[in-house]
């Protein structure tokens, strides 16, 4: 038998969908057409019962018609069989419509009202099939009374098993349901969060560039003053613009990277000396876009502005074996007694380190490494190893 898989009970649409991980890039691009065998079973709820409905029925049909042949019952037995499925297919269609809405009642009301239904159609069903018995395979037979539940017992498992599977699937269909809208705002939250630590820059970085830009034009300095508010503007784009949950390559982040410096090398211009180490196995790994900004930031706050001489700040990526090692070191005055950054004379405004650590744990989840560490020669160091992933390649 099979069972309506509650057309009325929900908002037309899919039961499911496909998910995202956090830190993945998102493709907005249509799929391509997918043939009805492809689709999920349940993806068209009435489709679905119909099927199984008829499919259900039509195998009593033949089960019952293969047991009267096999027992010598003749063609007449064909008959009674023929009309105990029309009235089993009509029973179960008149109950399911009682179904779809007792299931949204209060489980004691659905329970108590669905068992009574079963009852009913199983009198009922059990009169119809005594009579045919009595008039096609036995005619000389007159049944009379309570004569008539003679076949109740078989009836009743039937339709109760019907019943059963019914509210099995529904109940299935359900918990799928809201399993899927569970995973669906626990990605929109993990997603809303990667993009607000995504969006964190520090005001001092905006401040400075643009208080440089000003003083450039006021001593008309009208070139670089153009040049800075370009490669500002350039910057901005990029991170407004790109996608705040997605990835990019190693070489990608590295350009970002160059354009920020270029804007701080103009206020800084000796005293911030960038160098980049980058594996060419590993300029295709890809990785949460904007990752390293706050790093940099941070060892041009603590390292270059700390120190007259300035720092040199280096960014190494590479690959080992199937994970990608990044780090990001300065030659500044190292870390405090606590292993953190040492606090300059201006307050922190606690963007930096812990924004990493959390978009590290919301892209990768376990699965990542982000250690702090002093170089041997003085100065301050990050160490972020995750998944080395290429393009097509998702988070196992």
């Amino acid at each position: 038998m099979a069972t309506d898989p509650l057309p009325l009970a929900f908002p037309d649409g899919p039961a499911g969908g496909a998910r995202a991980l956090p830190g993945s890039t998102r493709d907005d691009t249509p799929p391509p057409h997918v043939s009805l065998q492809q689709q999920p079973f349940f993806e068209d709820k009435n489709r679905a019962f119909w099927i199984l409905q008829s499919a259900g029925w039509a195998g009593y049909f033949v089960l019952r018609t293969l047991s009267g042949v096999a027992n010598s019952f003749g063609f007449t037995f064909v008959l009674h069989t023929a009309l105990l499925t029309a009235t089993g297919y009509s029973m179960t269609m008149l109950m399911a419509a009682a179904f779809r809405r007792l299931i949204r009642l209060r489980p004691i009301i659905t329970w108590a009202t669905s068992i009574m239904l079963v009852l009913i159609a199983s009198a009922s069903f059990s009169a119809i099939e005594t009579w045919s018995h009595a008039t096609f395979v036995r005619p000389g037979l007159r049944p009379q009374g309570i004569e008539f539940l003679s076949a109740i017992l078989l009836d009743f498992s039937l339709l109760a098993a019907w019943s059963a599977l019914y509210y099995g699937i529904n109940y299935y269909l359900i918990l799928e349901k809201q399993t899927d809208q569970l995973l669906q705002l626990e990605h929109q939250a993990s997603a809303a969060q990667l993009a607000m630590l995504r969006y964190q820059l520090n005001p001092h970085f905006l401040f400075n560039t643009l208080n440089s830009i000003s003083t450039l034009v006021l001593l008309k300095q009208t070139e670089r003053a153009n040049a800075m508010l370009s490669r500002l503007s350039s910057f901005l784009r990029y991170t407004l613009v790109n996608e705040p949950t997605g990835q990019v390559t190693v070489a990608q982040e590295v350009e970002t990277l160059k354009l920020y410096l270029e804007i701080e090398k103009m206020r800084f211009e000796d005293r911030l000396r960038p160098h980049f180490h980058i594996d060419p196995a590993a300029t295709k790994a890809r990785m949460p876009s904007l990752l390293l900004q706050p790093l940099i930031e941070n060892a041009i706050k603590y390292a270059v502005t700390a120190q007259e001489e300035g720092a040199d700040i280096s960014v190494d990526a590479r690959k080992l074996g199937a994970r990608l090692l990044i780090s990001v070191s300065d030659t500044g005055p190292g870390p405090g007694p606590d292993g953190q950054a040492p606090t300059p004379s201006q307050p922190s405004t606690g963007v930096g380190l812990a924004n990493i650590r959390d978009r590290l744990a919301q892209a990768y989840g376990p699965d990542h490494r982000f250690e702090t560490q002093t170089n041997s020669d003085g100065g301050f160091g990050v160490l972020i190893e995750i998944p080395y992933q290429i393009e097509g390649e998702e988070l196992k």
